[in-house]
Formats: C-alpha cells, sequence, structure tokens
C-alpha cells in the first residue's frame, strides 16, 4: 500500500463514500458495474486494491430495509387487515427497491471510511 493515504480530499468520506466516488479525490468513479469495484481511480490513479467491504453492506442494508418493511408490515396488518397479496403486491417491491437501492452507496461508505481510517487486516506480530 502506498503512503498517499495522506493526501486525502477535504471532502468528507460519507459525502464521497453514498456517491460512488474515489475516496481519495473524490472525483473518480469508485465502481465500474452495479457493485464491482473499478480496479482505480481514473482521476488520481489510486489503486483499489485496499478495498475489501466483505459482507458488510449486505448486512447493514438487511438490517436497516428489514426493520423497515417489517415494521410497515405489521402496521399494516394490525391497522387494515388486508389480504395476503396486498402485503405481497406493497412489500415485496418496496424490499426489492429498498435493499437494491441502498446496496451500492453503503458499500461505496464503507470503502470511504475504510480509505479515511486506514483499516487494514488484523495482523499478529510475533
Amino acid at each position: 500500500m502506498s503512503t498517499d493515504r495522506d493526501n486525502t480530499a477535504s471532502t468528507s468520506a460519507v459525502s464521497v463514500g453514498l456517491r460512488g466516488r474515489c475516496p481519495r479525490c473524490g472525483k473518480g468513479p469508485l465502481f465500474k458495474g452495479f457493485l464491482d469495484l473499478a480496479p482505480s481511480c481514473t482521476v488520481c490513479g489510486l489503486d483499489y486494491g485496499f478495498a475489501d467491504a466483505g459482507d458488510g453492506p449486505a448486512v447493514f442494508v438487511t438490517m436497516i430495509a428489514g426493520t423497515i418493511v417489517v415494521g410497515l408490515a405489521l402496521w399494516t396488518e394490525v391497522t387494515y387487515e388486508p389480504p395476503f397479496w396486498v402485503h405481497l403486491a406493497i412489500f415485496l417491491p418496496l424490499t426489492l427497491v429498498l435493499c437494491l437501492g441502498t446496496l451500492r452507496p453503503i458499500k461505496g461508505l464503507l470503502i470511504a471510511l475504510q480509505y479515511r481510517n486506514k483499516a487494514e487486516q488484523g495482523r499478529f506480530d510475533p
């Protein structure tokens, strides 16, 4: 890993990560596909080899979207007692929109925070 991490952009990691931009310059794209990371920044040349969000984004999305959808489904059931097909018609699309809509920004946020905080894999030094 290079020592260029001290040269960070003046933008916040939250702003840069949620927009899917390079954590160093804030201008280049972080992703080359929907969730695939680009190999490096096209503007400043930062190598994204350090980035490893793992299962973190999926866990956060599952917890946040699950809480919202289950809470709304329970409230709808208790208040209106609709048939089962109404739950499927409302909450299945809502689940897909919430999960797919938040997965990329949260992955970008975790990668930007990993870069800004210089997070690395834990190692034992003998």
